[in-house]
């Protein structure tokens, strides 16, 4: 399903560092008083999307690639908060947003839960958002080099969701 969301509301989530799909799936969750696992869920679907367009792009576009990939990364780490409970979703929820230091608090705590592995898998997704996006530094073989640790991060969370679902 698509929509279409005014370009005025996109430029302004864009000018505070807002993505539209955060926004969509955590006002939709709220508005139907989700529970929290559908909601980690509908992270993880745009999760598995951004993984799906990332890896399309890889070799026409690495800029655009390395920035769908981190987001694969960013929504599983929404996911894995979400699912496992983490304290930093109060600090979110009165933001109204993640912040950088919010996911990287996330990410460590994931990292106890899962393993030292989630940590080297973010940093390639930050690798992938600050020097392929922003910087627009890697080519597609860099980008190449960096989507399995997506890939696994990604992978992970659609296991660990599975299971919780399956157990409950």
């Amino acid at each position: 399903m698509s929509i279409t969301i005014p370009r005025r509301i996109v430029e302004e989530l864009g000018r505070r560092g807002i993505s539209v799909e955060d926004v969509v799936v955590d006002l939709l969750a709220e508005a139907l008083n989700l529970d929290p696992e559908s909601t980690a869920q509908a992270h993880l679907e745009v999760a598995v999307k951004f993984l799906e367009e990332g890896r399309s792009l890889i070799d026409r576009d690495p800029i655009q690639a390395s920035e769908k990939l981190y987001k694969a990364a960013e929504e599983s780490v929404k996911a894995f908060s979400i699912h496992f409970n983490l304290d930093v979703l109060s600090s979110v929820k009165k933001r109204g947003r993640w912040t950088v230091a919010e996911l990287e608090e996330a990410v460590e705590a994931i990292s106890d839960k899962l393993g030292e592995w989630f940590i080297g898998a973010w940093d390639n997704a930050w690798t992938l958002h600050v020097w392929g996006f922003h910087e627009g530094k890697l080519n597609s073989e860099a980008v190449k080099r960096r989507v399995k640790s997506i890939e696994r991060i990604v992978v992970e969370a659609g296991k660990t969701l599975k299971e919780a679902t399956h157990s409950s």
